[in-house]
């Protein structure tokens, strides 16, 4: 009896170990007629592609940088001397003109000793004017009219240094655009006081590549963007040497300001074109192949393909300049490339 269920058993395994053998042997047998059919199907009508003409069109390539604008002339007026800020008289966007008072530091300051070079300088001048007149009535001689015209430009040049160093002078013309201290601020000898910038026109450093920087020369036009405006400028500088720190060029650009719209400290988006060309042959990168360092395109002529090596040019954005291997009026492929190789018969529909 156990020796009919199990040969029952042995007998069921078999026959459906059979069934799914065979099911599976059936079904690649079918997904290869399918793959052959398909295949078959690109043989006789042609892989499925699309293609657009070739047409010449406008290309620009532009490099873009971003950077912060100052005045195309600043200065700062340092402290010359350790002391408290007595009185500021300018603050943020005054206009000033060059040698006004922008701050003063107490007349009695121990630092400056005012009083004194101001007593020394007179005493010398008094005492230069007496001799000068003896001189010219011959009561005494010429090195001595000397020596005391000496003592006199000494006390005379102290006297100017202390005054400057009590009352702080704009160095330039120009609009404040920054005040560095407060009054009763206490400061030290060569601290930062008043900046001053000249406006009307601003600047700003750009560092170019190494790759771009033999189309970026004096005198190219560049466009500054900010806040939505936009703003027409010039290179007017572009070092000779690269700066071994940030492997690039220093280039400085220029922009009109005649309304001052502009401060300094703006951060803005500079463009530079580096290649405008009216009649380009262009081609998105993504159709573009690369193969052992070259670069192929797929074009079409008489349903067959043809794979063309290209020479690329210059590439803004999804963009790519073709220089060689294309000419308007070739049908080149857009989709449908991966299938593709030299020769192969394709069937076009058309499309952008």
């Amino acid at each position: 009896m156990e020796s009919n269920v199990v040969k029952t058993l042995a007998v069921s395994l078999i026959l459906g170990l059979a069934l799914v053998l065979g099911f599976t042997f059936s079904s690649c047998t079918k997904e290869k007629k399918e793959a052959k059919s398909m295949e078959q199907i690109y043989r006789e009508e042609g892989v499925p592609v699309r293609t657009v003409t070739v047409t010449p069109t406008e290309f620009k390539a532009v490099v873009s940088f971003h950077s912060v604008l100052t005045g195309i002339k600043e200065s700062t007026a340092y402290a010359s001397m350790g002391d408290k800020v007595e009185t500021i008289f300018v603050k943020v966007g005054d206009y000033v003109k060059k040698d006004q008072v922008l701050l003063t530091f107490p007349m009695d300051s121990p630092s400056a000793k005012y009083y004194q070079a101001k007593v020394a300088f007179e005493n010398a001048q008094t005492a230069f004017q007496r001799i000068d007149n003896l001189y010219k009535s011959g009561g005494i001689s010429l090195q001595d009219r000397d020596n005391a015209k000496a003592r006199f430009e000494v006390a005379k040049a102290d006297w100017d240094t202390v005054k400057q160093m009590v009352k702080v002078k704009a160095p330039i013309s120009g609009y404040v655009t920054r005040v560095h201290v407060s009054e009763t601020d206490n400061v030290d000898r060569d601290d930062p006081l008043v900046t001053i910038a000249r406006t009307d026109r601003m600047k700003a450093a750009i560092w170019v590549s190494e790759e771009d920087i033999a189309n970026v020369e004096a005198g190219k036009p560049a466009v500054a963007f900010w806040r939505g405006n936009q703003i027409e400028g010039t290179v007017t500088q572009v070092d000779m040497a690269m700066n071994a720190e940030k492997k690039a060029f220093r280039a400085v650009v220029e922009f009109a300001n005649p309304d001052n719209r502009l401060v300094s400290g703006t951060t803005v988006e500079i463009h530079i074109t580096t290649s405008n060309k009216p009649d380009a042959i262009v081609v998105e990168r993504k159709n573009i192949l690369k193969e052992k360092g070259k670069y192929y395109v797929y074009v079409v002529k008489n349903n067959k393909t043809e794979k063309r090596e290209v020479t690329l040019g210059k590439q803004q954005g999804l963009d790519v300049n073709i220089l060689e291997g294309l000419n308007p009026g070739d049908e080149l492929v857009v989709e449908g490339q991966m299938l593709l190789e030299n020769g192969s018969k394709v069937k076009v529909v058309r499309g952008k």
